[in-house]
């Protein structure tokens, strides 16, 4: 909700360096990694998930600089926009670090916008044009959660056909609602998710019916799991949930972004 958390890419891979947790407000001080080996190191860091950062400063011992990293190769340089709700935004991650948005982005090696809205994401039209300004690579749509299905079969196509028209080549995933554990056990809430997502493949058959390209669609099975470890409520993620979650989209981002 509130911390740092600090990466480096070590030869390769990116590794958790160290966190800085909030311990008094508004104001903290900590150190996220000492000792350092010598020689240069590119390192991301990551902002809070919820609470809003009006000041930041890092501080490093006298020899050291500080300089921009070497710049993405143009495949990797433009940025994947995820649009969700607050299971996209990191809710119940235990470190900013660990919402699926950020995970993707280290296994991708990509910029990453997350544009999940706690209790909002709900492909309002104004959100599609609010998307469309933006170049990025990919258009993730993973806004089901805080959707009725009668929200899914109105929005759906014009959000997606707007965005279209704003970018007639940039891929489109739609993400199916993850069944919540209780869904497993309770016919309603099982009722409820099956409806919505039945009515986004319909939406998706008829977008591509319409001729509409790059569109991608996702199931929901294998997302978080199916042992009921990967959800802290039933529908938000544990840190095992969220890996699961961007091991099971990295493939479908590669597949669909190419090399």
């Amino acid at each position: 909700v509130s911390g740092l958390d600090l990466y480096v890419n070590d030869q390769g891979t990116w590794r958790w360096t160290g966190a800085g947790r909030p311990v008094k407000s508004p104001t903290n001080e900590c150190v996220l990694a000492e000792g350092i080996p010598p020689g240069p190191h590119e390192y991301a860091l990551y902002l809070p998930l919820y609470n809003g950062v009006k000041s930041l400063e890092v501080g490093l011992p006298p020899d050291a600089t500080l300089a921009h990293p070497a710049p993405r190769p143009a495949s990797r340089a433009r940025p994947i926009c995820y649009y969700g709700t607050s299971i996209a935004q990191g809710g119940c991650a235990s470190r900013p670090g660990m919402a699926h948005v950020a995970i993707l982005g280290r296994m991708l090696d990509r910029p990453m916008i997350n544009l999940g809205f706690s209790g909002a994401g709900k492909m309002e039209p104004a959100m599609a044009s609010l998307l469309a300004e933006l170049d990025v690579a990919a258009y993730v749509l993973d806004c089901l959660p805080n959707m009725t299905a009668d929200m899914v079969k109105e929005r759906v196509e014009p959000f997606v056909e707007t965005l279209r028209q704003a970018h007639p080549d940039t891929p489109i995933i739609l993400v199916e609602n993850t069944m919540y554990e209780n869904g497993r056990f309770l016919p309603k809430v099982r009722e409820t998710i099956t409806e919505k997502n039945a009515a986004l493949r319909s939406a998706c058959e008829r977008l591509a019916a319409k001729g509409v390209p790059k569109l991608t669609y996702v199931e929901s099975d294998s997302l978080v799991g199916t042992d009921g470890e990967g959800t802290v409520d039933g529908a938000h993620c544990t840190d095992l949930g969220f890996l699961r979650f961007a091991q099971s989209l990295a493939p479908v981002l590669r597949r669909t972004l190419g090399p």
